[in-house]
């Protein structure tokens, strides 16, 4: 997306799916008045967005001449660059309980090809000339406890199928549209180990089942980077990135994101004050520095599936500038350092960057915005915070 030199301000993005909106037109609100918002408060004359859409406002701009206009109009008046999709929650993803609902449909299931073919409809269609390549964000296949060998294959199959029609759908209209899994725990890829298997092994293999070039298979697929997610994994966050940039694995997206980071579990206080992240929304998994077992839930943890003796760390995304949070509880901020450092070393690595905390209504209310606006201004410190440690390592190309 960007030169060697590194990311321009107006690239770094965040993902609209911390704002509620389950049909275009709220969809639309949340462009003038949030992201319109964050960019006012950067102070910038545009900003890239990662967008969320829905599977039923993703179908009817694929399909909706009228609707797809009157979208690329509001961007455009509020000088917002299209530059990614997080195509991951097919919907529902405010609703009272997601969970682990959020990981269906799966790859094996039709639905999630078709959700994803008519984002990149919408992508080719918004997605501004200027912009090389374009990324959706999506599941890592599904979540391993509901998995099987069938189904792994059908992924696979369905995913290489994809990557043939993001192919023709370059030929027709020069833009260039790569899918990129993101590994989650809990899910069928959660570790990078698992991830380059899939792509040196597996993809191959359906490719040569489906008939599709793996040229094809290697420009149109590749990795979204969950910084929060590899950190719960205790993974080394440059070795991961380097062994995926070995296996000639595009990232093209990395996901600037910060997990809970839990020191002294057995610390009765600490445990009561991680207990107010117990929030009844979403998933937030759970791991300890050396057990190989991970909670699927924080509940589980707190209530002794985990060791102790040893730091936990807890998939809940909360804001990147933040070290510290509650008393006993700190950050995997400095994860986000590392990729930044491995990006100073590897110029020619330019994924694109998204901050995604999308969890800022369901913190303790004592780190909760009470309002939009407030919202705005966390979000813009998010960015600020960002653009800052990007200029420390000279990454921030502010030439015009």
């Amino acid at each position: 997306m960007s030169d060697t030199r590194g990311w321009q301000p107006w690239e770094l993005a965040y993902c609209s799916n911390v704002h509620p909106g389950e049909r275009s037109d709220e969809i639309l609100a949340t462009v003038q008045r949030c992201i319109a918002g964050v960019r006012g408060s950067r102070g910038l004359d545009t900003l890239a967005t990662g967008l969320w859409l829905p599977a039923q406002v993703a179908q009817e701009l694929a399909t909706d001449a009228q609707c797809l206009t009157r979208f690329k109009e509001t961007l455009a008046e509020n000088r917002i660059i299209l530059c990614t999709v997080n195509g991951f929650p097919f919907g529902g993803f405010h609703a009272a309980s997601v969970k682990e609902n959020v990981y269906s449909p799966d790859w094996a299931d039709p639905q999630r090809s078709a959700y994803t073919s008519n984002i990149a409809t919408v992508l080719a269609a918004l997605s501004p000339e200027h912009v090389a390549e374009t990324t959706i964000s999506t599941l890592p296949l599904g979540f391993a406890a509901h998995w099987s060998d069938d189904k792994h294959d059908h992924a696979a199959r369905a995913l290489v199928r994809l990557a043939a029609t993001l192919g023709e759908l370059f030929d027709r209209t020069g833009k260039r549209i790569r899918v990129c899994l993101e590994m989650e725990p809990g899910c069928v890829l959660e570790t990078t180990a698992q991830a380059v298997q899939f792509f040196m092994n597996t993809l191959p293999k359906a490719a040569r089942l489906e008939g599709v070039a793996n040229r094809i298979v290697s420009t149109h697929l590749g990795v979204c980077f969950d910084i929060c997610h590899q950190a719960v994994m205790f993974e080394d966050v440059s070795t991961s990135l380097a062994t995926l940039l070995e296996a000639d694995i595009t990232v093209g997206k990395v996901q600037v994101s910060s997990a809970v980071h839990v020191s002294d579990p057995a610390s009765a206080s600490t445990r009561a004050t991680l207990s107010q992240f117990a929030e009844p929304r979403y998933l937030h998994q759970a791991r300890s520095a050396r057990s190989t077992v991970t909670c699927l839930d924080l509940p589980d943890a707190l209530a002794g599936a985990l060791p102790r003796d040893e730091p936990w760390r807890v998939h809940f995304h909360v804001p990147i500038h933040s070290q510290h949070l509650l008393a006993g509880l700190s950050t995997t901020q400095a994860d986000i350092g590392h990729v930044l450092d491995f990006a100073a070393a590897h110029p020619t690595w330019r994924p694109q960057l998204e901050v995604e905390t999308y969890t800022w209504s369901v913190l303790p209310p004592e780190l909760c915005p009470n309002n939009d606006a407030e919202l705005v201004l966390g979000l813009a410190r998010e960015l600020d915070w960002l653009s800052t440690q990007l200029a420390q390592r000279n990454l921030l190309n502010t030439q015009i």
